[in-house]
């Protein structure tokens, strides 16, 4: 029961935070919000809703090891399956400018939060701080989408096609079903959290492992699969590319607001096997894109392979 319990909390969750974005997205684009801006935080926040959710209720059910551990966790995962499984299909392309600067960026706020572990606990101080940083991100995306798009359209304003850009943006879509997907959102990411957590606290009890090996493994993958999916349909289709950037911001949000917003709530203590191991295999992993980032190398089908194979070590590793 605490499998299917934990099953059917993930679906709830995948479901809720897929329809609290398509709900947010087009009441903002309703509300006269630019595409651009909707694009760069609502459906940011939108996706990592269930994470965050997860989180607030680790901490508030005494359970903080599973919450730093589905950060970590998803964070090693985003790299190494997300990217690895894409790449094994069709190899992803790693030269383009912007990439270059999230990756520098994702680099910094990484090892700025390793170094909050190794201060531990992690406290609202910190929080205010990773929130902080987050909204400089923020702002400094806005500036320069402003300043490219200055630069190249030939008219002013949004257009159809910014709109297109948008996940779940439907210039089409009713007002009651807008408030359909808000209030199931709304009621579902809560819902599907507090089932999630409560299972995972039990299976880990009962399997004799900590909460934050669960956080690190079944609960850090589960809330990965929508990257998993998006990043391998669009492998299918040859157009990989985009994966490494929706990667990179990934673990850039989960360390600055997953972790900021969770620790303003309640402070996050850090399990000294986070120290000695795990913190280290999320570093490792960030840097084992170095050479294809900085020197343009192509992610191939055998370095798709060898990220995977990493990945699974590692999860070996933390199950035996």
């Amino acid at each position: 029961m605490d499998w299917l319990q934990a099953s059917l909390g993930l679906v709830i969750l995948l479901f809720a935070g897929d329809s609290l974005v398509r709900g947010a997205v087009n009441l903002s684009l309703r509300l006269g919000i630019p595409a651009m801006i909707v694009s760069l935080t609502i459906v940011a926040f939108g996706t990592s809703a269930p994470e965050l959710l997860i989180a607030i209720s680790a901490v508030l059910e005494g359970a903080p090891g599973l919450a730093l551990g589905n950060v970590v966790g998803s964070n090693t995962a985003n790299i190494l399956l997300v990217l690895g499984i894409p790449a094994i299909i069709s190899g992803l392309h790693c030269s383009s400018g912007d990439t270059v600067r999230n990756y520098a960026i994702m680099i910094g706020v990484t090892l700025a939060f390793v170094a909050m572990c190794f201060i531990g606990p992690i406290s609202w101080i910190d929080g205010i701080i990773l929130l902080l940083a987050l909204s400089l991100m923020i702002l400094d995306q806005v500036r320069r989408a402003r300043q490219y798009r200055r630069n190249a359209a030939t008219n002013t304003g949004d257009s159809d096609d910014d709109l297109e850009d948008v996940e779940g943006a439907d210039p089409a879509m009713r007002g009651w079903k807008v408030a359909l997907f808000l209030v199931l959102g709304l009621i579902g990411l809560p819902l599907g959290a507090q089932l999630l957590v409560e299972s995972g606290v039990r299976i880990a009890t009962d399997f004799g492992v900590s909460d934050t090996v669960i956080g690190l493994t079944l609960i850090a993958v589960g809330t990965s699969l929508p990257e998993l999916a998006t990043t391998v349909m669009a492998a299918l289709r040859r157009n990989a590319d985009v994966a490494l950037g929706n990667v990179l911001g990934s673990n850039i949000f989960n360390l600055l607001a997953i972790i900021g917003v969770t620790s303003l709530v309640a402070p996050i203590p850090v399990d000294p096997a986070f120290l000695r191991v795990d913190l280290w295999v999320m570093v490792a992993s960030s840097l084992l894109l170095a050479p294809f980032v900085l020197l343009g190398w192509t992610l191939t089908r055998l370095a798709g392979i060898i990220f995977t194979a990493l990945y699974f070590v590692y999860i070996g590793f933390l199950l035996f």
